[in-house]
């Protein structure tokens, strides 16, 4: 879970200039999942190439009815490989496996990939807000799946 955190810290503040609150943003993230894991509803994935670390993902139970998508990260050897679609089509039959009614997702605009990544599964862009936060303007996010 470490190399989660540092994957997000560096990749972020190299190709989009976030400061450190966003690696303590994700840091919170981490330990809260840690924390309060329940392996019966929530999953993850860190996924390897010939053991190299190459991306995650995270399943979080939000309610009875709501998963939430977390911490979906790709490292730049691993970028148009289809890792990232893999990812979360394992997070999206997790989800409709454990019979959650909706899986849930936050994101910031700026992310290139992300958004046709869950637009191609379904997911809904349901609103956005701007922000300043990690040092920069920003747009987030908030997509749904009806599973």
């Amino acid at each position: 879970m470490g190399w989660v955190i540092q994957q997000h810290g560096e990749i972020y503040a190299r190709e989009y200039g976030w400061n450190s609150e966003f690696e303590a943003l994700v840091a919170g993230i981490v330990a809260d999942m840690m924390k309060r894991h329940d392996p019966a509803w929530e999953r993850g994935w860190i996924a390897e190439r010939d053991g190299e670390r190459m991306g995650s993902a995270f399943v979080v139970r939000k309610s009875e009815t709501e998963a939430q998508l977390r911490l979906l990260i790709l490292t730049p050897a691993a970028r148009g490989l289809g890792l990232g679609g893999w990812l979360t089509d394992e997070c999206v039959a997790f989800a409709r496996s454990k019979g959650y009614r909706t899986l849930l997702l936050w994101t910031n605009r700026n992310l290139d990939a992300a958004p046709a990544i869950y637009a191609k599964r379904g997911f809904q862009l349901v609103r956005s807000e701007a922000h300043h936060n990690y040092g920069v303007d920003l747009v987030g996010e908030h997509w749904e799946l009806a599973l």
